[in-house]
């Protein structure tokens, strides 16, 4: 006998393909193979000392404070370690239990069924404005359509268009002056109908200028306020388009003056469980989320969040990232914006695995070349 260790991303498909286990079997083995990791915070004592014989009769574990069998404190932490398969014993098992564990048991059942992300789509950058951060993303007029043209021929499923700079530090513009900036393009796209070769999507909280893209072509508004203004969830509801939501702290002027979290995690999540409600309440039901690398966090709050994604994914909606050559790259190794492209790529790898499946970056080929050679693991077990 020869023993081989394995990745834990191996396709487990693939594997059991080869092998010749039984569908049934299969679908039985694939939840015992995905392994979940819960931090709980603020659990009753009670509730902990429920859980954690619980967890240990299924096969599963909770990490709990080292006192906890005391009944010292009233609530504690504790780390839960399971199986998809255990999850869906677990959350049999508390449903009946008091001490909040009724609540637990519904929401933990979200991550067996999580959806794992689907064909990787690249959303191409191009800025009408000239203070956008990276020179490389500014362009006007015929040069914007070739820019554009070269970007879906790269492998760009969507077009990003931006009229205001969002970078830390920059001032709001009127929405005749952004209107002013955008609408050349839009009227290039709509004539020479691009729209048809690849989706097109407004990086703008303006309603004026949301409206005009949307009549002409464009499906995706890209609001950074997502849907602060209720005239923008009107204009969205109004044509069918896909909204994406993204959260920041503060406004871009003010932003990055050192934003603090309790936990940036829970804030984050708590926030798109509100505006996803919002959504709905106006019609919306074609959501992403994005949460907002670089617009009010630190650079420990970005990592946090690009490193559990995964947590985002139990609310149903895709994850867009964009980090494309942010500053959080140049806190890491010191580096110009010209210069950031590989720290942007691996940050960009890391959040597919970990559950995006958008990709906003201003550098097409790279990225394109990047994820079909990642995706050439998938074709090997």
């Amino acid at each position: 006998m020869k023993i081989i260790k394995l990745s834990n991303r191996v396709d487990k498909k693939r594997i059991f393909n080869q092998i010749g286990s039984t569908d049934e079997g299969n679908k039985i083995l694939k939840d015992k193979m995905e392994l979940n990791f819960f931090y709980l915070k603020d659990i009753k004592n009670p509730a902990t000392l429920i859980l954690k014989q619980d967890a240990l009769s299924i096969g599963a574990d909770l990490v709990v404070h080292k006192d906890t069998i005391l009944c010292k404190n009233k609530t504690s932490n504790a780390l839960l370690i399971a199986t998809n398969a255990q999850l869906k014993k677990l959350s049999k098992k508390e449903l009946s239990q008091p001490f909040g564990l009724k609540e637990f048991a519904k929401e933990i059942l979200k991550y067996s069924k999580t959806p794992k992300n689907k064909a990787i789509k690249i959303m191409g950058v191009v800025n009408a404005n000239e203070d956008s951060f990276f020179e490389g993303s500014r362009f006007k007029g015929s040069e914007a359509i070739q820019h554009i043209k070269k970007m879906i021929k790269d492998g760009a499923n969507i077009i990003d268009i931006g009229g205001v700079s969002s970078r830390p530090g920059s001032e709001p513009v009127s929405e005749d002056e952004e209107l002013k900036r955008v609408k050349p393009i839009i009227d290039e796209i709509y004539k020479e109908k691009l729209y048809e070769k690849a989706l097109f999507s407004l990086d703008s909280y303006s309603p004026k200028c949301l409206e005009y893209a949307l009549e002409r072509g464009f499906s995706i508004a890209n609001d950074i306020t997502a849907l602060s203004n209720d005239k923008v969830a009107k204009i969205v509801a109004k044509y069918g388009a896909r909204v994406v939501l993204m959260h920041k702290k503060g406004t871009p002027k003010d932003m990055q003056k050192n934003p603090t979290y309790d936990d940036v995690l829970l804030e984050v999540y708590e926030f798109f469980q509100k505006r996803i409600e919002k959504a709905k309440s106006f019609g919306i039901d074609d959501i992403v989320l994005d949460v907002g690398i670089g617009f009010g966090k630190t650079l420990k709050h970005n990592l946090l969040l690009l490193k559990h994604l995964e947590y985002f994914l139990s609310l149903g909606y895709p994850l867009l990232v964009g980090a494309s050559r942010k500053s959080m790259i140049d806190m890491i190794t010191p580096t110009k914006i010209e210069d950031r492209l590989p720290g942007t790529l691996t940050i960009h790898l890391k959040a597919i695995q970990n559950g995006a499946s958008i990709i906003r970056c201003h550098d097409v080929k790279e990225h394109y070349q990047a994820l079909k050679v990642e995706e050439a693991f998938g074709d090997v077990m």
